[in-house]
């Protein structure tokens, strides 16, 4: 089966202003790769649709979520502020539930058996959304959703979020623990590993080795050994304990060392490596299955080359 990409053009119109780091030219620095790849003519590409607005709720706060819905601006040039660095304009609400939309379309496509895997080149990003805040760049957690969708719809026991952003999925965490733990119908068939640099944003977090959190800190000025090692030590044998029937993957590249929104040192050979091993993984426990989503990365030549080379591990090239 074939590897699928999944995007909008919708996703381009969010615009958070001119020196922003979560740019719409990260969309356009992706798609100039994988052409330059070829890999434009070896996956296949779709349109995302909108999420259901009902679907929202399956990780987030109604009142939450209402908040965004009726502060979204209409007017062009109105902006509406979720936090200092994260805001909304006329054209955002379209474009976040494009993006939520998508990773529900790749849980689709995976699941019908469409596509082997999936990765979600959309905009805005969702690792840092909380059940009841929006904060970071996020406003609604993709990945979350998508992995409440998932087990709701397809009715899965174990599914496995991992997080390889430089900053903590501090979102994901909180759906899982605040949100999944605390729901019968999904207590513990979560299990969320996630590595990234501390001390740094979003600063509240903690190491654990305990299920269904995983958290593996890296201190800054860590290289490829480092989060190799940290991937090997934690992450590794907590995914082979728990046996996903599948895997999201909440992929941010923004430790690479091109990058100056980190201090780490990974390269696009690092994304490539701990992409094979969840490949590895999920075909020994999930038939395969996975879907990324695009978080972090905001150094656009070294974004663009790290897409590919985490889209090439998923085809297996």
């Amino acid at each position: 089966m074939p590897v699928g990409i999944i995007g909008h053009h919708h996703c381009n119109a969010h615009n958070m202003g001119e020196h922003h780091p979560e740019s719409p030219l990260r969309m356009a620095a992706i798609q100039d790769q994988l052409i330059r790849s070829g890999l434009d003519y070896v996956v296949r590409q779709y349109d995302a649709t909108p999420i259901d607005e009902k679907l929202l709720s399956l990780a987030h706060d109604q009142t939450y979520i209402n908040g965004i819905f009726d502060n979204a601006p209409i007017e062009s040039g109105d902006i509406f502020r979720i936090d200092d660095d994260t805001c909304m304009n006329a054209a955002t609400l379209n474009a976040v539930l494009h993006s939520a939309g998508a990773v529900i379309n790749a849980v689709d496509l995976v699941m019908s058996k469409e596509l082997s895997s999936a990765f979600c080149a959309t905009r805005p990003p969702g690792h840092h959304a909380e059940h009841n805040k929006g904060m970071g760049f996020c406003f609604f957690n993709n990945i979350a959703i998508a992995a409440a969708y998932v087990q709701q719809k397809y009715q899965l026991e174990r599914i496995a979020i991992v997080d390889f952003d430089v900053h903590h999925g501090n979102g994901s965490e909180d759906i899982v623990r605040n949100v999944f733990q605390k729901k019968a119908q999904t207590q513990d068939k979560f299990l969320f590993c996630s590595t990234y640099q501390y001390p740094f944003y979003p600063f509240e977090m903690q190491q654990s080795d305990t299920p269904p959190i995983i958290n593996t800190p890296l201190p800054a000025t860590s290289k490829s050994e480092d989060f190799r090692h940290a991937i090997t030590t934690h992450w590794l044998p907590a995914l082979e304990k728990f046996k996903p029937q599948f895997i999201f993957i909440s992929a941010g590249f923004d430790a690479h060392i091109e990058d100056e929104m980190s201090q780490l040192s990974l390269t696009e050979a690092d994304y490539r490596w701990v992409t094979d091993k969840l490949k590895i993984i999920a075909n020994k426990y999930s038939e395969g299955r996975i879907v990324s989503s695009l978080e972090g990365g905001y150094a656009l030549s070294a974004l663009g080359r790290s897409v590919v080379a985490h889209i090439n591990g998923l085809i297996g090239n």
